[in-house]
């Protein structure tokens, strides 16, 4: 008897504990509050906390899928969005009008200098890192104005910073203001948070060691200066409880940050705790999953290792689970959820996203769909249909002379051809008939092949309508399939995080200097998992470095 009611109080301390820590953030009395909140810890049962009751509040943070996912959760009681979709909305109402978008602009931009100044310019640094006066924004602004003033991604924001710095009454007020996945934020995006704050309660919420989007310029220093102790503007919390991961993993990551801290990284990382939350049916879990997997096999044995193991996991559930599958590259990814396809697994999610730097010949013809005396879209579309000397000429033409159109600067045979492509785009949209040589000439133009899309489609109706190889058991468990960086905001019962190996994991060209960045991408693949982790090492002669970084008795080696 005594033994149960000590369990009990163990699970009863473990919840009044948690609540300590969500209740000193409720009870703040400051205006600007940050919290430090590693994988799994509750940010989002805080956000609702935060939120309950208020009518006016805004929600922001960096990429779609958590701007998805935070939306449903906070549905009815905050507007979420992402930070340029605020922005759009904040220069809309700024300027009493329309604000068009194109996300590749300042690439088209950077071509635009690479022609008419022979410079290689990065805008998106120059904005991303408040360069205000660095003498090539003029430039910009100039072309971009030609462009119908559309905006890219970064000078929406740099726009609206710019215009709240300059008219400090037009920031708009609301009763509370929360900011999602703070460590992820560079500077540009951080003045416009700044500005927020001045007219808002504001609640900063995000972990330094998760940051995965240096490519942006951003920085965990910016969650760092703010959390410190000597930064009293903000009042500053963690939570440090996770009720997402079984214990091993918590014990794990705790082992992986150890091992980085001796190794010389994550200096000045936030000193917090990150604990296995006690729990009833998590506690099932842990005793169920002990240890971390790890197997050591050849890269084409992969996807029969996911197998086997997918296997026994559905011996011991018996019970429908869920399963996420990382790897370092879409390469990877893309070649294991082909192989599981094959062994009858049909219930895989794997979009293949096919992100283009470069605007495409396709973007241009979008946005002539719908505006068709668009500088932009004949722009874009002007450099797939001319030579490169004759795309030269055009935009110095252009440079020298702003009041000329492009679509009435280019030949009525060029023009003649990119009309018969809006109409089979106009077809397509309309759903109306189209001749099939007409769109064959068409997808071969913007490089979509029908021959490789027909195959995929006889070949997936083949193994739909054969019979079916591998465990009937397992063929409709739901699985997910992503990179690393992808994989931020997702959580399953079940992952396997693939390629574990230093040649993947270690970016360093000479795999002896292991970075924060790779830290932290080890740290965020390894979170995603609610039961167990699975390691699998492709390189059959060398153990990874970071799994001599976990604690070897955590460790389970499938042969």
């Amino acid at each position: 008897m005594s033994e149960i009611t000590t369990t009990e109080n163990k699970y009863d301390t473990s919840k009044a504990e948690r609540q300590k820590h969500v209740d000193a953030v409720l009870s703040s009395k400051s205006k600007k509050n940050i919290v430090v909140a590693g994988p799994g810890t509750g940010k989002t049962h805080l956000f609702k906390q935060v939120l309950k009751g208020k009518t006016k509040t805004l929600t922001l943070t960096f990429v779609n899928p958590l701007v998805e996912d935070l939306s449903l959760e906070l549905c009815g009681i905050s507007d979420v969005r992402t930070l340029h979709g605020f922005a759009r909305s904040a220069l809309g109402t700024a300027t009493s009008g329309t604000v068009k978008v194109f996300p590749k602009l300042s690439e088209v931009i950077k071509e635009d200098a690479k022609i008419l100044l022979n410079k290689d310019i990065d805008f998106d640094h120059i904005f991303h890192n408040r360069d205000d006066e660095n003498e090539h924004i003029e430039f910009y602004k100039k072309r971009k104005n030609y462009y119908d003033k559309h905006y890219g991604y970064s000078d929406i924001i740099f726009a609206i910073v710019k215009h709240f710095e300059s008219k400090k009454d037009k920031i708009p007020s609301y009763e509370q203001v929360v900011v999602d996945e703070f460590q992820d934020f560079n500077k540009l995006e951080v003045s416009l948070i700044d500005l927020l704050a001045e007219k808002s309660p504001i609640l900063l919420a995000g972990d330094d060691d998760q940051a995965l989007y240096a490519f942006k310029s951003a920085s965990p220093e910016h969650i760092r200066q703010r959390h410190a102790v000597e930064n009293t503007d903000y009042a500053s919390f963690t939570l440090p409880y996770c009720s997402r991961c079984t214990r091993v993993i918590v014990e794990a990551t705790n082992d992986i940050i150890l091992g980085a801290t001796k190794n010389g990284n994550l200096t000045g990382r936030i000193n917090k705790d990150y604990k296995y939350f006690d729990d009833e049916k998590k506690d099932k879990d842990c005793d169920k999953h002990p240890k971390i997997g790890y197997g050591q096999l050849y890269a084409k044995q992969i996807p029969w290792f996911i197998e086997q193991r997918i296997g026994e996991i559905a011996e011991q559930e018996k019970s429908n689970f869920s399963v996420l599958i990382i790897s370092p590259t879409k390469v990877q990814i893309r070649s294991i959820v082909t192989a599981l396809k094959n062994k009858g697994f049909g219930n895989i999610q794997f979009v293949e996203k096919k992100d283009s730097k470069e605007a495409t010949l396709l973007d241009g013809l979008k946005i002539l769909l719908s505006d068709s005396k668009s500088n932009l879209g004949w722009r874009i579309v002007s450099k797939s249909l001319l030579s490169e000397t004759d795309f030269k000429a055009l935009i110095t033409t252009t440079d020298s002379d702003s009041t000329k159109v492009i679509s009435e600067i280019i030949s009525k045979d060029q023009k003649k051809e990119v009309d018969e492509m809006l109409k089979v785009l106009r077809a397509v949209k309309d759903d109306k008939r189209i001749d099939e040589n007409k769109l064959d000439a068409f997808l071969k133009k913007i490089d979509v092949k029908p021959y490789v899309m027909a195959k995929e489609f006889l070949k997936d109706e083949i193994s739909s309508s054969s019979q079916k190889g591998g465990n009937a058991t397992v063929r409709k468990i739901p699985i997910k399939a992503t990179t690393i960086q992808s994989s931020k905001g997702l959580s399953d019962e079940y992952v396997f995080i693939t390629n574990f190996d230093d040649q993947y994991f270690i970016k360093n060209k000479d795999k002896k200097k292991i970075t924060d960045q790779d830290i932290c991408n080890l740290l965020v693949a390894l979170t995603r998992a609610k039961k167990k982790v699975f390691l699998i090492s492709s390189n059959t002669k060398k153990e990874p470095t970071f799994l001599k970084w976990i604690n070897k008795d955590r460790i389970e080696k499938i042969s």
